[in-house]
């Protein structure tokens, strides 16, 4: 039984640049032509990173705002018999790190979360065996309505961390009206990431009808701002095209309770302070905001300041975060003549039917890469910020289901790879879904 009927509204909130890939005829066999598309995006449709700098957006009017819940944790009785000791010996195992004032103990099974029937319901049908341990500790924090710093690697299963936290704030909510923006806002740095998040909500969200969009930057503006102007709970976004959409007035952040900022290491090496804060701006100051990061660099921890109030913070493995333990790396010095003659005997010798990932500094060095292999014979494609959405989203498909083995990216593909790989670890020996049973209620 839900320990979170007391906080619905009834009964009904709670149920239920085209370049081809030819290469100079190769005669692999997993040489199949090239692959047409236009060139990649920009940060929006009026100009430059430069221009969403400059752009200035009125600040809202942030006083007699209404009150709005945020507060969804009742501990389960398992947790609560649990001594000081046992909390301390489970964190130990898990490699579980906490800061803060009233810091709630762990969960250790989806149960014991207690989430409404209808996600535990979505999380037990998608077959997870038990939560991971960002999971585990960030649930409470989440569900007690403070705001939450979370240190974990790349893959660790934060997605659905904050994602069903949300769940349960959105079905606390009162319903959108005609104009209003959306309930949370999910910052991602790219649009493999903000896809990724999107396909989330959309399995975990579809039981109670919350409805959610993704925008970006290289995509068409008109589908993502008619998603908006119809109204969504949930919007994943770039800061880049988001600042358009706010600029052109198709949405605004004034129903925005739950923020989310993702990958914010990432964000930041790209260059997107200046757009993060002029987003933030928007938002009322008595939002919950959730941060996440892989690292915590001084400009994380910066904008953590500015950003967060009284935080609780965990970080999963080493409180220093150094490199995935888990990853066994072996760092050659290779002259840069020598360098594709030693690739390709690493590739001969890794071609064993495994996926291969070779990251790339530039993006010019990536489609010239891409054609020397090609041409020699070996099934690889590429994929970078300059690629159109359409002919990115055909390149993951093509890596991640084998057909294309070798895959060279730039950076814009490390945090999402990682997190399709996470994805599928936790979803091993998944049965196929079912269908979701009808809901009981309809968002509007």
């Amino acid at each position: 039984m839900s320990h979170y009927s007391s906080h619905g509204r009834g009964d009904d909130r709670w149920g239920g640049g085209g370049s081809s890939y030819g290469g100079g005829g190769s005669s692999s066999r997993w040489d199949s032509g090239g692959f047409g598309g236009g060139g990649g995006g920009g940060f929006n449709s009026r100009g430059g990173r430069d221009d969403l700098d400059r752009m200035a957006l009125p600040r809202p009017d942030f006083s007699n705002l209404p009150k709005f819940e945020k507060c969804f944790y009742l501990e389960h009785p398992a947790v609560s018999a649990r001594t000081s000791d046992d909390v301390e010996r489970y964190r130990r195992g898990k490699q579980i790190h906490v800061y803060g004032d009233g810091v709630p103990k762990p969960v250790t099974t989806f149960e014991e979360a207690s989430f409404p029937e209808y996600v535990l319901e979505e999380v037990l049908r998608a077959g997870f065996k038990e939560p991971t341990p960002i999971q585990c500790q960030g649930w409470p924090m989440a569900l007690l309505g403070r705001d939450l710093i979370g240190l974990a690697e790349t893959g660790s299963g934060k997605t659905l961390a904050y994602l069903l936290p949300a769940v349960v704030h959105i079905n606390a909510q009162p319903y959108l009206q005609p104009g209003d923006g959306p309930i949370v806002l999910v910052l991602a740095p790219t649009r493999e990431l903000a896809v990724q998040i999107q396909q989330e909500c959309q399995r975990f969200g579809a039981s109670s009808r919350i409805k959610n969009t993704v925008v970006y930057g290289g995509a068409p503006k008109g589908p993502q701002a008619r998603d908006l102007r119809g109204g969504v709970e949930i919007v994943i976004a770039t800061p880049g095209r988001l600042i358009d959409m706010l600029d052109s007035r198709i949405t605004n952040l004034r129903r925005v309770t739950y923020l989310v900022l993702d990958e914010a290491d990432r964000m930041l090496d790209m260059g997107f302070e200046p757009q993060i804060r002029k987003i933030v701006d928007q938002i009322r100051p008595d939002r919950q905001t959730l941060l996440w990061s892989a690292t915590w660099p001084k400009e994380v921890q910066a904008i953590a300041r500015d950003f967060l109030k009284d935080p609780y913070q965990v970080i999963i493995g080493s409180p220093e975060l150094k490199a995935n333990h888990n990853i066994r790396q072996v760092v050659e010095m290779v002259e840069g003549y020598a360098k594709y003659g030693r690739l390709r005997k690493l590739l001969d010798g890794e071609m064993d039917g495994r996926r291969i990932l070779i990251f790339l500094e530039t993006k010019r060095g990536c489609d010239e890469l891409v054609r020397q292999l090609r041409t020699d014979g070996y099934p690889a494609l590429g994929l970078h910020g300059d690629k159109s959405q359409q002919e990115r989203d055909w390149v993951l498909q093509e890596f991640k289901n084998g057909t294309h083995p070798i895959m060279l990216a730039t950076d814009v593909a490390a945090r999402g790879l990682g997190n399709v790989a996470s994805r599928r670890a936790l979803e091993k020996n998944t049965p196929q879904h079912s269908p979701a049973q009808a809901p009981r209620s309809r968002r509007v």
